[in-house]
């Protein structure tokens, strides 16, 4: 049996500013964004050749407006691979975003943390040694 990765689910308050903050950020592209019955479904993609991504989902019911920020209780929402963390850091820093840890290292990999707009914690690493698929 064989599965792939689809998409993470990201609780927002507003589709626009939710994208706007990931392309800028992330370099994201829209890789699916239609209206149907009055829902929207916008999906991101890290890589233009990858369907893997982030889903957004407009934050309705109480419940739901209530999370968008801390769908995961204080952990990180997601962890994102790079071949190029120097690149990321310092675009983080010219974008101002707030590092919630800066780039480190230990025997593996070399991270970082960051908040989105929201407060989700989103975690950069570049490994080492090349990551198994």
């Amino acid at each position: 049996m064989d599965f792939k990765f689809g998409r993470i689910t990201v609780l927002v308050n507003d589709y626009d500013e939710a994208f706007e903050f990931y392309e800028k950020t992330l370099n994201c592209k829209k890789f699916f964004d239609i209206t149907e019955n009055g829902r929207r479904f916008l999906h991101l993609s890290l890589n233009s050749n990858d369907k893997s991504g982030i889903w957004f989902i407009k934050a309705e019911t109480s419940e739901q407006k209530d999370r968008v920020g801390n769908q995961t209780a204080g952990t990180p929402l997601m962890v994102i691979y790079t071949d190029n963390i120097d690149e990321i850091n310092q675009h983080l820093i010219d974008q101002n975003i707030n590092l919630v840890r800066e780039l480190s290292e230990n025997q593996d990999s070399r991270f970082l943390h960051f908040n989105d707009l929201y407060g989700n914690e989103i975690v950069i690493v570049e490994m080492k040694t090349e990551v198994n698929s």
